[in-house]
Order: C-alpha cells, then structure tokens, then sequence
C-alpha cells in the first residue's frame, strides 16, 4: 500500500471519528451543560497535544501566538453555536449537512473580506445547495427550526475561521496551532458555562465515558489522523473524502437515534451532497483537464 493510499484510510477514519462525535456529544450533554462539556472537552484535548508542541514554542513569535488565539476564538464560536444547536435539535443527520455547507460559505466569506471573488465552480454548484436547504426546510412544513438556524450560524463561523485559519497555517507549526487553538475553545466554553449554566451535583459514570471518547476518540485522534493523513493527499482528494462525515453522521443518528428521514429531508440532503461534490471535483485539477479536453475533442 502506498503512503498516499494509506493517507486516504487516514483521512476516510477521520470522518468516521468525527461522525461519531456527534453521538458522544449528544450523549455526554443528556448529563453534562452543553457549554461546559465543550470547555471540558477541548481543554483536555488540548492538554493532551500541549506535549507534542514544546519544542515549537520557541520557534514561533508571541505576535504569531496571540493571533492564532484570536482565530481559536472562530473555531470556538463555531463549536459553541453548533453543540447548543445538538442541545435542542433530533435532527443530527440534518444538522450535519448543514454544516458541511461551510465549505460553500467560506468563498463568500473571502469575496467580502479579500476580495478573492468565487470561481466558476462556486456558482455552479451554490443552487444545488439552496434547494437542498429549502428541502429541509419544507421537511417542518416549510417552517425552519431554531436549531437549523444556529447549525447555519455554525457553519458560518466555520467559514470565517477557515479563511483566517488557511493563513496562519502557513506560518505557524500545524501541531501548535491546533493545540492553540484547541485551548482557546475549551477557555471560551468554561467561561461561558460559568455564566449561563448550572452544573449537576451528581454526574453518572455512563456520562463520563462518553467524555472520554469525545476527547479522545472525537477530538484527540481525530485530529492527529487529520494531520498526517493532510501531510500526504491533495487539498482537493482530502476535501472530497472530508465530505464524507455527514454521511456517516446520518447513518449512525438512524442506527442509533433512530432519526427520521422523510422524502424531502432525504432530497434536501442529496442536493447539498450534489452540490459539495460538483463544487470539490470541477475544483480538481486533473477533473479540470479532463473537461477540457473532452471540449476540445466535441469541438
């Protein structure tokens, strides 16, 4: 098996990590506040990475540090406005691919900051995206929940964290800067929970076990996987499998909530797939070349 290839499994178990993230974190909040779970959850995450990051403290400037933390603090907008949304949704599978709609978002979010106007690819595949919405909106009787609203919200946040974040990662040790950004999280989802929420007096063992697969399962390892499986696949053949996640997010939310899928949420779902997919593969360059020579061949 070749080192690209094992890369691929890499990347294709890290969708699976992440999916299944999303069971542990509804289960671990049927016991722990929502915001303090993820406090908990990334802190101790980042704890675990902090280690592994030493040696790069002294290579980096303090500048390059606070300015990583200030994007941490996207990344943990995003990670609060989606756990609160798991807090009162059913609707995981939905929720996921509402999420994976960030991918689309984030070239909006360049156009507006940058100045990076979308490629050709974008607009071709943004209408498929919004019918797909439409589609889960209809699934309520065209009335869009709460929770849809700040999954959105999410995966706006996510967007802007993926543009500032593509900028730092280039400076910056991949390893320190998740670990930064991990700890700056975990910070805001402690403060937070302080605040707004109560704690339990007892919290069942059951409760703490799912804590630990999040942090280790979910978050630790996932993000290592991600690393090295990044290190050696192509940003647009890492970007395609990556969109995997919402589906295994469906599939466990059926096996295991028993999630209902009527035919408009199924469509609505098929749609913002459709359109991640047409997005990522005219964005691949070798699809690219493919399509042109076809065009020069019909001509």
């Amino acid at each position: 098996m070749t080192l690209e290839r094992r890369a691929e499994f890499l990347l294709l178990f890290t969708t699976f990590c992440a999916s299944a993230g999303w069971i542990f974190s509804k289960e671990v909040i049927q016991g722990l506040p929502p915001f303090g779970f993820m406090g908990l959850r990334f802190f101790t995450a980042s704890l675990i990475l902090l280690p592994f990051c030493f040696k790069h403290f002294k290579t980096v400037a303090l500048g390059d540090v606070l300015r990583s933390m200030s994007v941490g603090c996207l990344l943990g907008g995003a990670l609060l406005c989606w756990i609160y949304a798991i807090s009162i949704s059913d609707t995981l599978g939905e929720g996921a691919f509402i999420m994976s709609l960030s991918v689309l978002l984030a070239p909006l979010v360049a156009w507006v900051l940058f100045k990076h106007k979308p490629v050709r690819e974008f607009w071709l595949s943004l209408p498929f995206a919004i019918v797909g919405l439409m589609l889960l909106s209809l699934s309520q009787g065209w009335q869009g929940s709460i929770s849809q609203l700040w999954f959105l919200l999410a995966a706006f946040f996510l967007a802007l964290h993926f543009n500032f974040n593509s900028r730092f990662a280039q400076r910056m040790p991949v390893m320190l800067l998740t670990c930064i950004q991990l700890f700056v999280t975990g910070l805001l989802g402690l403060i937070l929970s302080l605040f707004v929420e109560t704690w339990p007096t007892t919290i069942p063992p059951t409760i703490w076990g799912w804590f630990a697969l999040s942090v280790l399962f979910a978050t630790s390892l996932r993000y290592l996987t991600q690393t090295m499986g990044q290190q050696r696949v192509t940003a647009a053949n890492a970007a395609i499998i990556m969109i995997l996640e919402p589906i295994w997010t469906v599939l466990l939310s059926i096996l295991w909530y028993k999630e209902a899928m009527p035919a408009a949420k199924v469509i609505g779902c098929t749609m913002i797939l459709f359109s991640l997919l047409l997005y990522r593969g005219l964005s691949n360059p070798k699809i690219r070349a493919f399509l042109k020579r076809s065009d020069l061949h019909s001509s």
